[in-house]
């Protein structure tokens, strides 16, 4: 039996299993067995802890429902950050993943500070399929249009509108995640600016479909909304599991602040 820990930040879930030290050799059926809600344990992502060099403290593997890997995941990288602190003793980690390395702080009220990184504003780094201006993509689906994109280390696209609650996230989402114009698929969000410190927000994510919380949503959500002058840098992103707190530092990188939760320990089969 392979044991694993049931971790969510804002009700956005991972299995997270260790493989710093036994070969797990998950492919991607098993993962999405895995996350299966009927079949298997359920989640959002799995996450898979592995070794990793000088300049970090743990590699994060994050694979989605459907047994694709995502290069940034905001919630996981709180949690994988709390539960190796806990180990080290260690009020401040760097997470290592495919996308870059990510110091995360330990704050108190039981609150953790990751540093996403930067965001990625050129056509080719989110990517989109042609030279394309990131804050106004010709990209419209019924009541929706011209969203802005960037990447956060994974695809984001980004549409705001005035009243969140008369738009079908659910039957636009996997539509526009799969538009030719993201040639690697995209994270779709739905947001509503409710003031220039707070936005509301949905996000489909590539691979997962609705969740509860998306971090790095949040992250591309401040960035596109403080680019199009709809907010300031600093503002409180409400998803439908809580609330992230977002700043978008002069130096490009975004900060994300938010709690983290440990469910179950449990063991499946492989």
């Amino acid at each position: 039996m392979i044991p694993f820990r049931k971790m969510h930040g804002l009700g956005n879930d991972f299995c997270v299993f260790d493989a710093r030290k036994t070969v797990l050799g998950m492919t991607p059926a098993w993962a999405a067995h895995v996350a299966d809600r009927q079949r298997g344990v359920g989640c959002d992502q799995v996450i898979i802890l592995e070794p990793t060099g000088p300049g970090a403290d743990v590699f994060m593997r994050i694979l989605n429902p459907d047994g694709s890997e995502a290069g940034a995941c905001g919630n996981a990288t709180r949690c994988v950050a709390a539960l190796v602190a806990d180990e080290l003793g260690q009020d401040r980690v760097v997470v290592r993943t495919i996308a870059g390395e990510l110091p995360v702080q330990r704050l108190p009220g039981g609150l953790w500070c990751a540093d996403m990184g930067p965001a990625r504003l050129e056509w080719q780094q989110v990517p989109l399929a042609a030279p394309t201006d990131t804050l106004h993509l010709p990209l419209a689906l019924g009541p929706l249009s011209d969203p802005a994109a960037c990447s956060m280390g994974n695809p984001h696209a980004t549409f705001f509108v005035p009243d969140l609650a008369a738009v079908d996230c659910a039957a636009l989402g996997p539509q526009l995640e799969r538009h030719p114009i993201f040639p690697d698929r995209a994270n779709i969000g739905f947001a509503q600016v409710l003031a220039p410190d707070r936005i509301k927000l949905v996000i489909w994510e590539r691979g997962a479909g609705l969740t509860l919380a998306c971090g790095s949503g949040a992250c591309a959500t401040i960035v596109n909304a403080a680019r199009r002058g709809l907010t300031g840098r600093r503002a409180s992103v409400e998803l439908p599991g809580g609330v992230l707190e977002m700043a978008w530092r002069a130096d490009n990188h975004v900060l994300m602040t938010g709690p983290v939760a440990t469910s179950f320990f449990g063991e499946i089969a492989p």
